[in-house]
């Protein structure tokens, strides 16, 4: 099915060569300003290795010349402090809070300034590059004490506490390298949640062990003294919160074909615009975040599955009565939409449903919508309401009339519609190709960075 706009639009190919005829499309950056614009230097990249060369500087500065107590003490802190700042970053709250700080800003603000505000969900750089130094630091800090003299310094317990995490957050680090874990996307999990909790119990039981060997007299002072003790109370609040917010909820599955599920949750969080809601199937089992699908008109929490794997294809084909919610809806790239006067949506598949909560709640926005078989795949039901909402959308069937070119698609919607923006919610390689298309002719444009 496609909208009253789209059955007059041409065939695929003749997509790329009506974009290609306008003569007032903005021109390619040239040099830096073209390199910046590379999924390989994104602002989360750029963040990463801002952290890493602090950290960097931090050694070169203060580890020279320091004794083997010293040292010992140095690492442990610098470790600590790396590990807190990867978990306050990636915690609930302070990601909202950073949102609704950065899309604060008014429209009247000039355009470079929004386009760049926009780039909040870039901050899961900090969260990696700080997972890196935490690990890099441990190390050193392992390293010191088993050398001779740490370990003449430090009891049998301890330096078997320290091989034991140094081992485990080594494993943690090599399964959160980006291509093993897209491979192996289920194991990268379960490491980083099982291997994460094991982390903290073990950073705990090291606190008090090092205490003991290095303040016999007084260890429990040492303790409370560490700089390391409270930045590990900090991070088992970040990481407990969520599971404060465990409840079980009943839901009810529609699968209008075997490629997607509409799921509708007999629950209702604060939701708002450009959130997610994470969600599992047992509370020890995987937790994958959706994007919620709220209308105005629909008071009602909605998220759309699509087949993407083995989970989301075993909830497709065996849906639940019930599944367990964690935490909050947290802010996503979605939400930057409101730092803009006008967005063009270019999405495909089952990414209409991060889409709609912007596009049906009334936000001046452009929607591009590529799909297979619309109706036969998502229902009658989803794309009436789209189509009803949004008489100008343009909604390409690719059984019908083949695969566009999505930049191109989205070049003309721009043009054509004055937007400032442009939102891209599809897979991992066409929404860095339409990303990097955009930026290089310096149109802000903004999509997932798959960075969990």
């Amino acid at each position: 099915m496609t909208s009253p706009r789209s059955t007059d639009q041409p065939a695929a190919p003749s997509a790329v060569a009506c974009v290609s005829e306008h003569t007032d499309l903005p021109p390619l950056l040239t040099g830096w300003r073209r390199l910046w614009t590379r999924p390989a230097l994104m602002p989360y990249v750029r963040l990463l290795v801002l952290v890493l060369a602090v950290d960097l500087v931090a050694a070169v500065a203060l580890l020279p010349g320091t004794t083997t107590p010293a040292r010992l003490d140095l690492t442990l802190t610098a470790a600590a402090l790396n590990l807190g700042l990867a978990a306050v970053i990636r915690q609930q709250h302070v990601v909202n809070l950073l949102f609704r700080l950065a899309t604060s800003a008014p429209v009247t603000w000039p355009l470079r300034v929004r386009a760049s505000l926009a780039k909040v969900y870039h901050l899961g750089g900090i969260h990696a590059g700080a997972a890196i130094g935490a690990t890099a630091w441990f190390l050193a800090f392992a390293a010191t004490a088993l050398s001779p003299a740490g370990r003449d310094a430090l009891s049998g317990a301890t330096l078997a506490v320290i091989v034991a995490l140094a081992a485990l957050l080594g494993t943690i680090a090599v399964l959160a390298i980006a291509p093993l874990r897209r491979r192996r996307h289920d194991l990268f999990e379960m490491s980083h949640r099982l291997g994460g909790w094991s982390t903290l119990g073990g950073f705990a039981v090291l606190t008090v062990l090092f205490a003991r060997d290095l303040a016999p007299s007084d260890p429990w002072s040492a303790v409370l003294a560490a700089p390391a003790t409270w930045v590990l109370v900090l991070v088992v609040v970040c990481v407990g919160l969520p599971w404060l917010h465990l409840r079980k909820v009943a839901v009810d599955v529609h699968t209008p074909s075997s490629h997607v599920a509409i799921v509708r949750l007999h629950h209702e969080p604060r939701t708002f615009v450009g959130s997610s809601t994470t969600i599992a199937r047992h509370p020890l089992g995987q937790w994958h975040p959706f994007a919620n699908l709220v209308t105005p008109s629909r008071p009602e929490l909605r998220l759309a599955i699509s087949r993407a794997g083995d989970w989301t294809g075993s909830f497709i084909d065996s849906p639940p009565t019930h599944v367990w919610v964690r935490g909050v809806p947290t802010a996503g790239a979605g939400n930057v939409g409101k730092l803009f006067r006008k967005v063009v949506w270019i999405t495909t598949g089952s990414g209409i449903g991060p889409c709609l909560p912007s596009l049906l709640a009334g936000a001046p926005a452009h929607l591009v919508w590529v799909t297979r078989s619309p109706e036969a795949t998502f229902g009658p039901g989803l794309v009436g309401e789209i189509t009803d909402s949004l008489p100008d959308a343009l909604v390409w069937d690719t059984r019908a009339r083949g695969k566009p070119d999505l930049v191109a698609l989205a070049l003309d919607a721009v043009r054509t519609t004055g937007a400032e923006a442009v939102i891209c919610i599809s897979n991992r390689p066409t929404t860095f190709e339409v990303v990097e298309g955009l930026e290089s002719r310096g149109i802000p444009a903004y999509g997932a960075i798959w960075d969990s």
